[in-house]
């Protein structure tokens, strides 16, 4: 058994782990709730600007004419933007994300190159040994359009020059505050909304349909990856609230078990000292 010294050592380390725990805890709370409102909030803008390419797409004055970045094409080569963290002790938050796009590549057929964001995912390519287009690190916790805007440039350029095929989108998607679930969507080519049979939005267009389409559709693309960097903000902060607050209860949990081991401990000795005085008294006494 260790010795009362090593213990009482090891509790005092405990505890100030607890300490910090709880102060992240504290930190990660008040961050979820804003990101968390932010995310939520901008879901009805991606369904609605889907709806208004959707009713363009089937106008019929922009018939047999193919946007670019609608153009579906022979797949012969894939990108991935891979949005992970910054920083870690988030629980399983970037190794589910990465399991999921790591899986995706071994089935692949084409050659795969990734946009890595956010350092965990930038470590997870170079381990991986991935081809990377372009790393993109430090966005920050209070992300803007302005932040995505590079992301969002290589994107639609690699796609508009035929460098690329396909796009796929990876994030965590926030559900709640105890699930994160990682998704991989399909980003470009832009695939518009279906809308019920006979529904056409009664939108007028100017100049044109198929140039206001043209205009919109790279517009959509910044829009869908900023929104999943805030969908990424919103699980990072919960899942690092609730990684926390587990490490905080273990922790507490094995305060007490090493705190019953100390009580042991002492008493051990006391019992010692006790039984040795008695032994020294006897011998006084024979």
């Amino acid at each position: 058994m260790p010795s009362i010294q090593a213990l009482r050592r090891r509790i005092r380390s405990i505890q100030g782990t607890v300490k910090i725990c709880r102060a992240m805890e504290m930190v990660a709370t008040a961050k979820m709730r804003r990101t968390q409102q932010r995310a939520l909030e901008g879901r009805p803008y991606a369904e609605k600007i889907r709806e208004v390419i959707a009713d363009l797409a089937i106008e019929p004055r922009i018939r047999g004419k193919i946007a670019p970045l609608l153009e579906k094409r022979e797949v012969k080569k894939i990108t991935i933007v891979h949005m992970g963290t910054d920083r870690g002790l988030c629980g399983g938050l970037n190794t589910n994300l990465n399991r999921l796009v790591g899986d995706f590549i071994l089935k692949q057929t084409v050659p795969v190159n990734v946009i890595t964001v956010g350092r965990k995912a930038r470590a997870f390519a170079r381990i991986s040994r991935l081809d990377v287009r372009a790393e993109f690190i430090g966005i920050g916790d209070r992300a803007t359009m302005l932040d995505t805007m590079p992301i969002s440039k290589v994107v639609i350029d690699d796609y508009s020059h035929r460098e690329v095929d396909l796009v796929y989108l990876a994030y965590p998607r926030f559900v709640s505050t105890m699930v994160q679930r990682p998704a991989m969507d399909v980003l470009l080519p832009v695939e518009p909304a279906t809308l019920p049979r006979g529904q056409v939005a009664e939108y007028i267009f100017e100049p044109d349909p198929f140039t206001v389409l043209n205009e919109l559709l790279p517009r959509f693309v910044e829009m869908e990856i900023y929104h999943a960097m805030l969908e990424l903000i919103a699980s990072e902060q919960s899942a690092r609230m609730v990684a926390m607050r587990n490490a905080s209860d273990n922790a507490e949990e094995l305060i007490k078990g090493l705190t019953l081991s100390l009580n042991k401990a002492r008493q051990e000795m006391i019992t010692k000292e006790i039984c040795d005085i008695s032994g020294g008294a006897e011998a006084l006494t024979t």
